[in-house]
């Protein structure tokens, strides 16, 4: 059987193979102390967590607040701030009973309260509020006990609370009314806490001493498990420029960087001051669509530009070689995997793109390839995509902004742009789930007319959620992704392999999703 898009009866059966084994004693610092600067590549659009899916907010903001629920190292949902979790013999009702005590930033202790105000936040103005649909309501019934009742029993329910693409993270309940993206004081409960926050330039944290770890777990696994702060700060700066990220290491300015280009690895692999780190499938290379605005909101446009494109050359130069090519939503070694959709992908082929622009009656209008430099992976695909559509009469211009900016304006229907260019890295690796959510509304990435998303897309979404059987809903997720490819509702190029890099002396930092700092610690 797969083992993707699980029902909730298997994962909660695997909750329990993660306690602590019997007589093992929890992970300890061996060496309190030193202060950690970390070269990022792009600048964050806010700390606001529950209101953000990009890479660059996650990265820090993950390090600040915890969730009920997270993924251990395998992807699998363990428990995070809740000690213990019941599922009703009826799949309507969800009991969590809450790990005590446990302290927020601020000194304030966390109780259900808390718990019930986050979720009525994120229900409001959470980016993926949408896994939210099919709940009835949650009570706090006492402090230490959070209830969630379901509309209908949904098999899939554990698998997307646990995501941390876009998570609900538990905040201060006297934050629950305040406005998208406007959290400017990010108050959590995890290992580190805010200090300062300089935009474009860098955040720094510093280690929160009230922090209470997970005494269920005796490692890190995941984003979750026995977590400690051996670090005293932990500094994030942000180093657009690649080459900078690489001299910063050399010269130990920097004691780990996000990405290092493959053009600098031979060099640093003779240096023995450097640890050069590895993550194969880091993300998939990919443009979205604006279907409201012209003349992207004409599918047999959005199928010229589909037929025009060279996957091979624009993940060429989007990753330096380093990549594969890889036709949907999920990478071929995951258990989700489907080709399907194969058909419109890499066509290569002018004289179609040609066909399908004489039918769409295009007329020359400017089509706007919204990019930024933060991400070179970014800029490059959208500078080859420019060149391939031009070469097949579209009158593609580039609109080049900073990564904050080029989210927000991502994020608005209408005119302004037509493919947005980004990378899906954490969803792909949580599985077809949290990545197909993208394309679920609310905020469908590829921007329907008044987020009305495509009812052939929706009931496909509603199936991978709700269908009994494992089977039908990996059914769903390869009809939900040939709809996507069909309709282009989204142009995946391929996926590339993500090098990150510290310096000698720093142990514990092991390679994911996000940059853990917990369990993390400096030898000198």
């Amino acid at each position: 059987m797969r083992r993707g898009l699980l029902t909730s009866a298997s994962l909660l059966a695997g909750l329990a193979l993660y306690a602590l084994p019997a007589g093992a004693e929890p992970f300890k610092c061996p060496k309190v102390g030193g202060n950690l600067v970390f070269g990022q590549e792009a600048n964050i659009n806010t700390l606001d967590q529950m209101t953000s899916a990009t890479i660059s907010t996650r990265n820090i903001a993950m390090n600040i607040y915890e969730s009920l629920m997270t993924r251990d190292e395998n992807n699998h949902p363990i428990l995070e701030l809740a000690e213990s979790m019941t599922e009703s013999p009826d799949h309507l009702t969800y009991t969590f009973k809450l790990r005590k005590p446990i302290h927020f930033h601020n000194g304030k202790l966390m109780t259900s309260a808390d718990v019930a105000a986050s979720f009525d936040r994120y229900a409001k103005v959470g980016n993926q509020r949408s896994i939210l649909n099919n709940v009835a309501g949650w009570d706090a019934p006492d402090p230490d006990t959070f209830v969630i009742r379901m509309k209908s029993a949904q098999p899939t329910f554990i698998e997307a609370l646990s995501s941390f693409s876009v998570p609900i993270v538990i905040i201060p309940a006297e934050f629950k009314d305040v406005p998208a993206q406007q959290l400017t004081n990010p108050i959590g409960t995890g290992p580190f806490q805010l200090v300062e926050s300089v935009p474009g330039s860098y955040v720094k944290l510093k280690r929160f001493d009230g922090y209470s770890p997970n005494t269920s777990f005796n490692e890190r696994t995941g984003f979750g498990g026995y977590k400690q702060a051996c670090l005293d700060t932990v500094t994030f700066r942000i180093v657009t420029e690649p080459g900078a990220r690489v001299a910063g290491l050399k010269t130990g300015e920097l004691q780990g960087v996000e990405d290092l280009p493959a053009k600098s690895l031979p060099e640093l692999k003779n240096d023995k001051n450097i640890k050069i780190l590895p993550l194969k499938n880091w993300w998939i290379q990919i443009s979205s669509p604006n279907v409201s605005a012209p003349p992207t909101d004409n599918l047999m446009f959005r199928k010229a530009v589909q037929a025009a494109l060279d996957m091979d050359e624009i993940m060429d130069a989007a990753s330096d070689g380093n990549y594969s090519l890889n036709v949907g939503f999920q990478y071929p070694n995951q258990p989700d995997y489907t080709d399907a959709g194969k058909e419109t992908y890499n066509l290569k082929d002018p004289a179609l793109a040609k066909k399908y622009l004489a039918q769409s009656g295009y007329a020359g209008e400017p089509v706007v390839l919204l990019t930024n430099k933060d991400y070179p992976p970014m800029y490059n695909s959208a500078l080859v995509m420019q060149q391939q559509l031009q070469a097949v009469g579209i009158n593609a211009q580039m609109k080049v902004v900073d990564w904050p900016t080029s989210v927000q304006l991502s994020q608005k229907e209408g005119p302004g742009w037509n493919f947005f260019f980004t990378g899906w890295g954490t969803q792909p690796a949580l599985g077809a789930l949290a990545t197909m959510q993208f394309l679920a509304s609310p905020n469908a990435t590829y921007r329907p007319k008044d987020d009305k998303g495509d009812p052939d897309l929706e009931a496909a979404w509603k199936d991978m959620n709700t269908l009994p059987t494992v089977e039908g809903r990996h059914e769903a997720f390869a009809r939900m992704q040939k709809i996507v490819l069909d309709r282009v509702y989204a142009l995946p190029f391929g996926s590339f392999t993500k090098v990150q890099g510290t310096r000698a002396n720093v142990d514990g930092f092991v390679p994911y999703r996000i940059p853990r700092f917990s369990n993390v610690w400096m030898t000198n």
